[in-house]
């Protein structure tokens, strides 16, 4: 059984069990997540639209952490231009409990 859920206005492929790396999430660490399903699949079939709004997935925050630091360097030749920047997106790590019907 797998559900395509939506937080914000991206959209992830969800199994029991799976941990998925969310935008930062304001939860603290160990507390319950529930999330919109679009799209469920299981034995019974696909179901989309208004089927798929009967259920949800529930999830447990695990980690809020920041990715590995990305470098950015411009440059420009013959200019003396140069700029180095350094980036880390913070993240939240959710692990998906359980896929539910309501």
């Amino acid at each position: 059984m797998y559900a395509i859920i939506e937080n914000g206005s991206k959209q992830y492929t969800a199994k029991i069990g799976d941990v998925i790396r969310f935008e930062k999430l304001d939860k603290e660490v160990g507390e319950k997540v529930e999330f919109k399903v679009l799209l469920v699949s299981d034995e019974a079939g696909i179901k989309v639209g208004a089927e798929a709004e009967g259920f949800k997935a529930v999830g447990e925050v695990l980690v809020q952490d920041k990715a590995k630091k990305v470098i950015v360097y411009k440059y420009k030749a013959k200019k003396n231009e140069r700029r180095k920047h350094g980036h880390r997106q913070p993240f939240t790590a959710v692990k998906i409990n359980e896929i539910v019907a309501l």
